[in-house]
């Protein structure tokens, strides 16, 4: 069928490029070579109109791993979408997302990264209204309108650019870093970036867009639309220092604390996903902010694999149990489907740093690092705090789901039958469990010299087992009057609504113009300004209309008493 063979040549194309691109990012970063690629559109009167195109090792090894996971999302969507209609169309916009993604990876032009940055913005607004249901709307809305403001922050920063004699960022970076008027370009890069991988404030739209298909979600939220603004950030990290790299780390820190505890409080299977990954995203900037950007484009690889792993079992789960999402209906589904929760469970494993997994060797270097950076004490209790927090809503998340008691009430059979959701996950899999070490082989060849204490270094080992079991013991928790959290209400729904940002981003923002426009109109529109003004002139004209209309009917009695009357007006003028 049609439908069958778009999936699959999708797939194949995607798959070929990935390895064609991984093959040429190794070569390129043992070589340590580049190659800037000009293309001259136009050329009139001396104006050149110039595509410029740059293919480096981090560049080629982010469009791989990119295009490797579009190719298993789509290989999966065969499957997950298969009683879709419309699935040409729904396969047709992750193309384009993917496309879109590209242009933005291989540009060094603000402009070519602008024309890639809005076309993730509207295809994505696409994916996420798909269902088409006032929830979809509502978050479409809301996530296309965060992206506007990074658009418009874009925007200024290419007008900005005309200080220079070029929008090729690449070439002016050694310069703008010392001159203090270009840091301008800087901060709007930086709001640019918060909007798109959902810093604070921006955060809300996040969770919000999972109202997309699973697989979209994926995509979405492993190496796509929120990773943009992460690779944006590396892309410009050399001028990040001083007040920058404070904001920054601050920024990050607390995106990253924010998204833990509110994750502990979900019970929504995707939207805790999400929140895990506002988490590894709020890691990422944290250590661009401290200046490690090679160890911040490792961990964005290395949690692109896993995360999209984890989406995809999740998908698989819902898919399974006739599109339910809470996990207080599941439990014991490691009897019914054990190799999608093997899957699960090592992709969480992963997340939480279990050694020799993929997220291991990112993650605990990155620990490790923030160790030995200059960083005050409230900000590295916060991080390691966060990274506890981690391990807590993971293993919180696999007692709910993996493990404890069925709790679904369905009238069918679970199993693992889905073979073609499964190939694609287990080709995932190999690759959490060996994308790691390999990348940490080729990223850093020389390895990183760490020297911390001894309790220093196990510190990140005990902070993620006291996590472990601080989320065994709240997922034990029985939800009756009886519950703790109930004591501190007020509490658990601030932590629970992400710091109330989807409330301050929505009812706040919107309120208050809504009311006063409201009033206005009612003052204005449908006031006294409407009775003096329009609808009073229309009145006053086709009352005086009429009357002169009554006027000119051409009646007898009307011309005798206006020549009576002009009579008496000339009497009158006589006698004066």
């Amino acid at each position: 069928m049609l439908y069958i063979s778009i999936c699959v040549i999708s797939y194949f194309f995607l798959l070929i490029f990935s390895v064609i691109s991984f093959l040429f990012g190794v070569k390129f970063l043992i070589l340590d070579y580049s190659v800037i690629v000009e293309w001259e559109i136009l050329s009139f009167n001396s104006n050149f109109i110039v595509m410029s195109l740059l293919f480096d090792w981090m560049s080629l090894l982010f469009m791989s791993f990119v295009l490797f996971i579009s190719s298993m999302v789509i290989f999966y969507s065969n499957d997950y979408m298969l009683g879709d209609e419309n699935i040409n169309r729904f396969i047709m916009l992750v193309l384009m997302f993917v496309l879109s993604m590209m242009l933005l990876i291989i540009s060094p032009n603000l402009i070519s990264i602008l024309l890639g940055w809005d076309g993730l913005g509207l295809v994505s607004y696409c994916l996420v209204i798909y269902y088409q249901n006032i929830k979809s709307y509502n978050a479409g809305m809301i996530t296309a309108l965060m992206n506007r403001v990074g658009d418009v922050m874009l925007l200024i920063a290419i007008g900005w650019m005309l200080n220079f004699g070029s929008w090729n960022y690449v070439f002016y970076l050694d310069y703008m870093k010392n001159d203090y008027v270009m840091q301008i370009v800087m901060i709007l890069v930086m709001v640019a970036a918060m909007t798109k991988s959902a810093q604070i404030p921006f955060s809300s739209w996040l969770p919000a867009a999972m109202a997309a298909p699973t697989p979209v979600s994926a995509l979405v939220h492993s190496s796509t639309l929120v990773t943009a603004g992460i690779f944006l950030l590396i892309r410009f990290s050399s001028m990040i220092n001083g007040f920058l790299s404070d904001c920054l780390l601050m920024i990050g820190i607390l995106t990253m604390f924010m998204a833990g505890l509110g994750a502990n409080y979900e019970f929504d299977l995707k939207k805790i996903i999400a929140l895990s990954t506002l988490s590894q995203l709020g890691l990422m900037v944290s250590i661009l902010a401290i200046g490690m950007s090679k160890l911040a484009f490792f961990h964005l690889l290395t949690h692109a694999m896993f995360k999209a792993l984890l989406f995809m079992c999740a998908g698989c789960l819902i898919h399974s149990l006739s599109n339910m999402q809470d996990i207080r209906f599941m439990g014991n589904l490691m009897v019914y489907m054990p190799l999608t929760c093997i899957s699960m469970n090592i992709s969480s494993l992963a997340l939480c740093g279990m050694p020799y997994l993929a997220g291991f060797y990112s993650k605990d270097l990155i620990l490790e690092y923030v160790s030995m950076s200059n960083m005050n004490m409230f900000m590295y209790m916060l991080f390691y705090f966060s990274t506890g927090l981690t391990v807590c809503y993971s293993l919180r998340l696999c007692y709910y789901s993996v493990t404890g008691e069925f709790n679904f009430f369905g009238l069918f059979i679970l199993n693992d039958k889905n073979w073609i959701m499964l190939k694609s996950m287990m080709t995932m899999l190999i690759f959490v469990l060996c994308s790691g070490s390999m990348l940490m082989w080729f990223i850093f060849p020389t390895p990183m010299m760490i020297c911390l204490p001894y309790w220093m270094k196990l510190l990140a080992f005990m902070v993620s087992l006291l996590g472990g079991w601080m989320g065994y013991e709240i997922s034990k928790f029985s939800l009756n009057y009886f519950s703790k959290s109930l004591n501190f209400y007020n509490l658990s729904n601030f932590f629970g609504s992400m710091w109330f940002l989807g409330s301050i981003s929505t009812f706040f923002v919107n309120y208050i113009p809504l009311m006063m426009s409201f009033k206005l109109y009612k003052m204005f529109d449908q006031g006294w300004n409407e009775f003096l003004g329009g609808q009073g002139l229309y009145k006053s004209i086709s009352a005086n209309s009429s009357m002169f209309q009554f006027f000119q009917n051409n009646n007898l009695k009307i011309y005798f008493i206006l020549m009576i009357f002009w009579l008496m007006i000339l009497f009158f003028l006589f006698m004066i």
